[in-house]
This record gives C-alpha cells, sequence and structure tokens, in this order.
C-alpha cells in the first residue's frame, strides 16, 4: 500500500494561514486540510451557539452551460433542476443506473443556461470524467473542471449574518435558504449563497483563489467580538452528524441507493428520464430491504464507522458514522439496518469492543434550529 506524502497532497489558497493559526493538519482527499485549532469540541460549540469560520477550498465545482444545459443537468442529476430559478440552489445527488450514489452535491443556477455543481473535494477527478462522459450525447451542452477558479469559504452559526452584513452592501437578510446572490465582500467580488453543512444558519462564499486570504483574515477580524473561531474538519464533521446530513464515503456511496439513504426527498419522481429512475422507482415500489437510521446510545459507549449493530442476538447493519456530540452530549450514530428494525423506538445493540452496548433508533436529525 502506498501513502500520499507532504509532496503530493494538494493545498488550498489558505493552507498557510492554517499553519499560522497553528491548525493541527492532516491528509484528506489527497489534500492538506485543517481537522482542529482549538479543539474540536471547542470549534463545535462556537458554530452552534455563535459563529465559526470554515475553510471548503477542496469542494469540487463543475460548470455546465449551453442551450442543452438543463437537459444535461436533469440527465445526471436526480432531483428536478427545472425548478430551480437562476439564483436559486438545490441538494441532489449524482447517480448512477442503479439508483446509487456516484456523489451528493448542489446544483446551482447561474443563469438560464448556465449551472454550477459543487462536489465532494475526494470525487473530482472521478465526477467530472462523469458527467463529461454522460452528457456527451446531449449536443448543445458543455461541462468544464472549474474547480481551480474558485476558493470557498463557508461562515456558519446564528451569529454569522451580524458578521458578515457590515462587510457587504448586498441584503443579507433577503437571500433566502439555499439561494443566492452576487456582489463584493469586504470588496472582493463574491457569490453568497445561504447554504451549509453544519444544522446552522450560514453563507459560503464563492471567491477567486487570490482573494481567499484577504477575504479570510478580513472576516475572522470582522467577527472578533462576536467569538468568531477557525473551524476544521473535525468540528465539521460533528456538526454535520448531529444536524443528520449524510458524509460520502461514510453514508452514502456507489452501494448505496438515494431511497436506502433516506433521500427521497431528492429524487424528481415527474421527470421522465434521469439516471437510475427505473431502479429506484422499482424500488418505491417494492420497498427497500436495508434503511439508513439515526441511533442514540442507551449506555455507555460510542459507536464508530464499522461496528456491528445487533438486535435480537442477530446481526441487523453496520454503524457508517457515529460521535459523541459536544453540543447534545449525547452519543449518537448512523447505520444502516434492516429495514425491520428500522423504526425509531426500535432497541438495537452496538458492538463496541466486543462488547454489546444498549442504542435506540431515533429519528433524525439529532439536532436542529429553532
Amino acid at each position: 500500500m502506498t501513502h500520499a506524502t507532504d509532496a503530493d497532497l494538494k493545498r488550498t489558497p489558505l493552507n498557510a494561514r492554517h499553519r499560522a493559526l497553528g491548525a493541527r493538519m492532516v491528509p484528506f482527499g489527497g489534500w492538506d486540510m485543517p481537522v482542529e485549532y482549538s479543539g474540536i469540541t471547542d470549534e463545535h460549540m462556537a458554530v452552534r451557539t455563535g459563529v465559526g469560520l470554515f475553510d471548503v477550498s477542496h469542494m469540487g465545482e463543475v460548470e455546465i452551460a449551453g442551450n442543452g444545459a438543463l437537459e444535461a443537468v436533469q440527465r445526471i442529476t436526480s432531483n428536478d433542476a427545472s425548478r430551480l430559478a437562476v439564483g436559486q440552489a438545490q441538494y441532489s445527488a449524482l447517480t448512477t443506473h442503479a439508483g446509487t450514489f456516484v456523489d451528493d452535491l448542489l446544483v446551482y443556477r447561474l443563469a438560464e443556461a448556465h449551472y454550477l455543481l459543487v462536489i465532494n473535494a475526494l470525487n473530482i477527478a472521478k465526477d467530472a470524467a462523469w458527467i463529461k462522459e454522460e452528457i456527451a450525447s446531449v449536443t448543445d451542452a458543455v461541462s468544464v473542471n472549474s474547480s481551480s477558479r474558485y476558493a470557498l469559504l463557508s461562515v456558519q452559526g446564528p451569529r454569522a449574518l451580524e458578521v458578515l452584513q457590515p462587510l457587504t452592501a448586498v441584503e443579507l437578510d433577503s437571500i433566502g435558504y439555499y439561494w443566492f446572490a452576487s456582489g463584493e465582500v469586504a470588496s472582493i467580488r463574491a457569490t453568497i449563497s445561504r447554504t451549509g453543512y453544519t444544522g446552522e444558519d450560514g453563507f459560503e462564499l464563492f471567491v477567486s483563489p487570490q482573494s481567499a486570504e484577504r477575504l479570510w483574515t478580513t472576516v475572522l477580524e470582522a467577527g472578533s467580538g462576536a467569538g468568531i473561531k477557525p473551524v476544521g474538519l473535525g468540528a465539521r464533521d460533528t456538526l454535520r452528524l448531529e444536524a443528520g446530513m449524510r458524509l460520502y464515503g461514510n453514508d452514502i456511496d456507489e452501494t448505496t441507493t438515494v431511497l436506502e439513504a433516506g433521500l427521497g426527498w431528492v429524487v424528481g419522481w415527474e421527470k421522465a428520464v434521469f439516471n437510475g429512475r427505473e431502479a429506484l422507482t422499482r424500488q418505491k415500489v417494492e420497498g427497500v430491504s436495508r434503511k439508513l437510521v439515526g441511533f442514540e446510545m442507551v449506555d455507555r459507549g460510542i459507536a464508530r464507522h464499522g461496528y456491528a449493530v445487533y438486535a435480537g442476538g442477530d446481526k441487523v447493519g453496520a454503524v457508517t458514522s457515529g460521535t459523541m456530540t459536544p453540543y447534545l452530549k449525547k452519543a449518537v450514530g448512523m447505520a444502516y439496518v434492516s429495514v425491520e428494525v428500522s423504526t425509531a423506538g426500535t432497541e438495537i445493540a452496538i458492538a463496541v469492543r466486543d462488547q454489546h452496548v444498549a442504542a435506540q433508533v431515533v429519528k433524525m436529525p439529532f439536532y436542529k434550529r429553532a
């Protein structure tokens, strides 16, 4: 087995800033990324109670444009992009013909025939090649991997608007959830999207890589009075899990279908054609045999990825994500289990260090902001 060396890792435009702030850096999806600065719990709580700043420039971007752009996006994604107005975004899935995940993503409608797809860092090369191949027959549409054109900063938490508003003339409160606007932030041209991966209110800022360091520094300075903290991948993971958000590679992948993942709401069932439509329609009629559920530990123990799940002494599934949540102070997780034991309130057990520790299936999300 070969391991990537530091020289092999890609770096965001903010890499030097992270190191100057004393971040603990780790390899992630081929990138050199900060996992924590002041500690995962401290950073998690800052986002839940105040505001945090994330560098998510490792995420990928693919643009699809041309007269056939909508047809192309409709074909490769599960959700119904025809419902998007210019300036609106939606959560969706890139689906295989079996209805499983090539990736999950956000689709932004930049113009009438111009879409931006934001994809996971680990999948950039794979997704870009797959998209290009899948839309090749749509002759009036072209896809471009434009990841190098963007840096992406995320300002998340109940005080995110308070911190950002003095830096821009754009009325941030007028931007609806999953909508976006163009304007300047700290005199830097940006696309301002009211989206995030934390379960909190917040904004994601698309800027040129050359402007990223200046914007990062300015936002940290502007948020000093609100107790803003830089946040690494560690707290990003605990925040998204607390909010019941799926992680590609853990909770969803090319072996799990959209319906098994409990994401039927991102399927545009009225669309005549999209990859995986027949498989998902059949599964919708026949039902799934397994399902992604949330669970809460009843007895002392923390479930981790890969731990076996039992019910009535029989193995019924496996944990995909698990942690002790800093805000809720509960050990929770997600697992694929047999549909017979997927109902909220069902008693299950997680094999933790060869001990069967009691747990209970619960509804997700575990945390939902007021």
